[in-house]
């Protein structure tokens, strides 16, 4: 399970906050693969964690364009390549296909916590930097 922790903070509270939110989500998935949930159920919860996702994406990619950040191309890739991921993995469990849900679930841990750490800590400063707190 994903746990908030001091490296989770960016500086920019609407941002953290819905990391939070991210993160739980994401932790509730796993509960219900771990628990046996029906694959309805699962694709519920895959559905509310794109569209969530797509909101928080959407949000960021937003300020930091306003902001000018320098990375925001780079930062607009990374969120569609996880978008991509996540589509597929909803394909999948709709058409009731095979889903490697073990892999799915080493995979979106691993992406939050490389991707909050290391590639959003930087948009932090940043925008600290220029007054959004």
């Amino acid at each position: 399970l994903l746990t908030w922790s001091h490296d989770c903070i960016i500086g920019v509270q609407a941002m953290d906050d819905q990391h939070g939110i991210l993160m739980d989500t994401l932790n509730e998935l796993r509960r219900m693969i771990a628990h046996g949930s029906n694959r309805r159920e699962i694709s519920l919860q895959l559905e509310r964690l794109i569209d969530f996702t797509q909101m928080h994406f959407q949000s960021e990619e937003q300020l930091l364009e306003q902001h000018r950040f320098p990375g925001t191309s780079e930062h607009r890739d990374s969120h569609h390549a996880l978008l991509a991921r996540l589509y597929s993995a909803l394909e999948h469990v709709n058409r009731e296909e095979p889903v490697h849900f073990s892999t799915l679930l080493e995979f979106l841990p691993a992406w939050y916590q490389e991707h909050v750490e290391r590639v959003d800590q930087p948009y932090g400063h940043w925008l600290n930097e220029h007054g959004v707190y």
